[in-house]
């Protein structure tokens, strides 16, 4: 039946009393447990103690001692403090200082490494007079770069005079002037 009496009436709660309170509080056995103390003495000093810290005391007692198991628990509590630690104070990374160097026997003594670039081979030229060429699979990849400008005769010139093999270079079309 619409439109007719309802149970509750317009503005009326259904609830009135409204929710019940909550009959105890969110806390664990364990933590009423922890929060008691407990007067020791340690080395004919007497102190207190909470239950927690005197667990604590007594694993790491029993780890010094050789239980595995203690063991493990005092390295996760190790574990537990310096996450806390470090969340708290998170270290700040040492500033690097670069230093460049630019000189091109270093970058070409590189290329040779790397095996891009080597000595030419001529009779009678001082050693430290001879030219570096680039091997031919190094210029083939830049000549084959994608969006390069197009080369001038001089720049053809240039990479056949700096190159092993130029004759085994294939151009890209439309590129060479």
């Amino acid at each position: 039946m619409r439109g007719g009496d309802t149970r509750f009436r317009k503005g009326q709660s259904g609830n009135p009393a409204g929710r019940p309170k909550a009959r105890r509080p969110h806390i664990s056995a364990y933590e009423v447990v922890f929060d008691k103390t407990l007067k020791v003495t340690q080395n004919g000093v007497e102190r207190e103690l909470t239950i927690e810290e005197a667990l604590q005391l007594q694993t790491l007692q029993a780890a010094l001692a050789g239980s595995r198991m203690a063991i493990r628990q005092v390295l996760k509590m190790i574990e537990k403090r310096e996450a806390a630690l470090a969340k708290r104070n998170p270290a700040r990374p040492a500033p690097i200082k670069l230093e460049r160097e630019y000189e091109a026997d270093n970058a070409w003594e590189a290329l040779r490494i790397l095996g891009i670039a080597d000595y030419e081979d001529t009779v009678g030229v001082e050693p430290d007079q001879r030219r570096m060429k680039l091997t031919t699979w190094a210029v083939q990849a830049a000549l084959s770069r994608p969006g390069r400008r197009k080369l001038t005769e001089q720049d053809v010139r240039d990479v056949n005079l700096f190159t092993f093999d130029a004759e085994k270079l294939r151009w890209p079309r439309g590129r060479v002037a």
